[in-house]
């Protein structure tokens, strides 16, 4: 039989550090296995620098106020101040800001009713084309800032027009009695379709019930207040 041949014994640094790589069963073992290094952390902010004190600041301010107030505070240090004769109709719910200002009148001594009107929509499509970028930059952080799209829109006299609009989709579920009241709207020529005829069922009861919705949408900016002040506001 053919003996195996060795090589020179092993000593030294080179022994050492086999022995190092063995554990008690005499497996060499790689135990640096999944092991990194870490990397000495970079220097933190200094505090009070950067965006973490404007989130303070926003913080501090905001606190009392529901949505709405928050949006229509911050509009009033965004929006120019000679766009409008007034400040303007902000209207605010979970899916969008709408903004109406009121623009001066245009001098139409004379005039019929139809001619003020086309001044009016003359004077409406100027201040659009006019102040389209800034709207657009204004719009942007606001829709940053509050997750909402932002809609525009503007009277003169007695003309007012919207220039964006958003339309959200509401599912809801309704029992048979509630779905014969919209195919009837339907069948009646009313409206195109169940869905036409509920939206036709919202405008209706908000021209009727203006004045009770109004009183409903303070109380509930009460209950917002309030709700911002309990002991888990921060």
């Amino acid at each position: 039989m053919r003996s195996a041949r060795r090589g020179p014994p092993v000593t030294g640094r080179k022994a050492s550090a086999l022995l190092s790589g063995l554990d008690g069963t005499g497996v060499k073992r790689n135990h640096d296995y999944m092991s990194t290094r870490r990397e000495d952390s970079a220097p933190a902010d200094a505090a009070g620098t950067g965006d973490d004190e404007d989130t303070g600041r926003d913080a501090a301010s905001d606190h009392g106020r529901g949505p709405a107030d928050k949006v229509r505070s911050w509009l009033a240090g965004k929006l120019p101040a000679d766009w409008f004769t007034s400040g303007p109709d902000i209207q605010v719910d979970r899916e969008e800001i709408t903004i109406i200002g009121t623009l001066a009148d245009p001098i139409t001594a004379g005039g019929s009713d139809a001619e003020r009107a086309a001044a009016a929509a003359s004077r409406i499509r100027r201040f659009r084309e006019e102040t389209k970028g800034r709207r657009i930059e204004i719009a942007r952080e606001a829709e940053h800032r509050f997750l909402r799209k932002v809609s525009w829109g503007a009277t003169c006299a007695n003309v007012t027009e919207m220039f964006t609009t958003l339309s959200v989709p509401v599912m809801t579920r309704l029992r048979q009695p509630e779905r014969r009241v919209l195919d009837t709207l339907v069948d009646a020529g009313v409206a195109r379709s169940r869905s036409d005829a509920l939206a036709w069922c919202v405008r209706l009861t908000g021209e009727n019930a203006d004045s009770w919705l109004s009183r409903l949408r303070a109380a509930l900016r009460h209950v917002e207040q309030v709700r911002d002040q309990g002991p888990g506001a921060t």
